[in-house]
């Protein structure tokens, strides 16, 4: 199979000939350390030396044209905020998209859409020194803080009509960092309100372009707003950087049964913690969420330059036994 078929196949509950091997990334300063460590020689990215289906992501431009270095989205006119979210924009989309819309054509990778940024980063807060304007706005004036994510949601809903019209993707994902390990900034019924509501646009163009899947990518523990992201439309979570117990894909999916897909669960600390706990990390979890099928397994963040590359390839091939049926469980 290509990664393309095995990754469709895996979200579809279908029989792939194995689950997708993903990697987010590894940054220059974790490859220098494991050269320094003996890490064989490799064209560049370090992601040859182990099994891995490739997955790349449109990159389109979601950020306000011109973009707003001065002040907040929260802060402009609203007026504004729609002329510089023109989803006709020229700069929404690859220079050379033709020919992106021809490659991807015959392509036997993973295609990703990203369609959203979530609450915070569309209001600009990139720092703590934004951070109390959003909060102040959500509890003085929560109506502009709904226009302002449904102005946003216009310019997304257009964009993805746009490039859905010329590609067959295989995934759309939504980006939510939405707050910490003790739970979500905003509660479930907030949430729904302010944010859930106003993806509904660009939901129903996913939908009309048949996107098999539709993911949230969030962060640390956001187990209460599970069961509205599901009624929103998501079919997919996508967990990072967790360490709440409460987010653990097992229990997750006890409770939301098979609607729920999950991408990630592995908590990427315990490649620091020896080969010991990597091993236990991956049995205790991977196996009955394999068995359940719509499950691709994957540690819950980028990897660190603080990570061995002993421990790295440990957990990458016990992963793989694990997966293709050669650990002698």
């Amino acid at each position: 199979m290509t990664a393309r078929q095995r990754f469709r196949e895996t979200m579809a509950y279908g029989k792939p000939d194995r689950v997708p091997y993903f990697e987010e990334g590894l940054r220059d300063e974790v490859l220098t350390r494991w050269r320094d460590e003996g890490m064989p020689s490799d064209p560049g990215d370090g992601q040859s030396l182990l099994p891995t289906d490739r997955r790349e992501r449109i990159a389109v431009n979601l950020d306000p044209i011109p973009a707003l270095d001065d002040a907040p989205a929260y802060d402009l006119p609203l007026s504004e905020l729609r002329r510089r979210l023109d989803p006709n924009d020229p700069h929404r989309l690859p220079e050379d998209w033709d020919a992106c819309v021809a490659r991807w054509s015959a392509r036997e990778h993973v295609l990703e859409l990203p369609l959203h940024r979530g609450f915070f980063l569309s209001m600009g807060v990139h720092g703590w020194v934004r951070f109390p304007g959003a909060i102040y706005l959500l509890k003085d004036d929560p109506a502009r803080a709904r226009a302002i994510m449904s102005i946003f949601a216009d310019c997304y809903a257009a964009l993805a009509e746009r490039v859905l019209g010329d590609v067959d993707v295989d995934m759309v994902s939504f980006s939510e960092p939405i707050g910490g390990n003790d739970g979500p900034l905003l509660g479930p019924a907030q949430y729904a309100d302010t944010c859930l509501a106003s993806y509904q646009p660009i939901m129903e163009a996913c939908r009309r372009h048949g996107v098999p899947t539709i993911t949230l990518i969030t962060y640390a523990n956001a187990r209460p707003l599970v069961k509205g992201i599901l009624e929103a439309g998501f079919d997919c979570l996508w967990a990072c950087e967790v360490n709440a117990e409460a987010m653990d894909y097992r229990s997750l999916r006890e409770a939301f049964g098979p609607d729920l897909r999950l991408i990630g669960g592995i908590d990427l600390d315990v490649l620091l913690g020896g080969k010991e706990a990597i091993r236990r990390e991956i049995l205790a979890k991977v196996p009955p969420l394999l068995e359940q099928g719509g499950y691709v397994p994957l540690a819950d963040g980028r990897v660190r330059s603080n990570v061995p590359f002993e421990s790295y390839r440990y957990y990458r091939e016990l992963l793989a036994q694990v997966c293709e049926g050669r650990a002698g469980l």
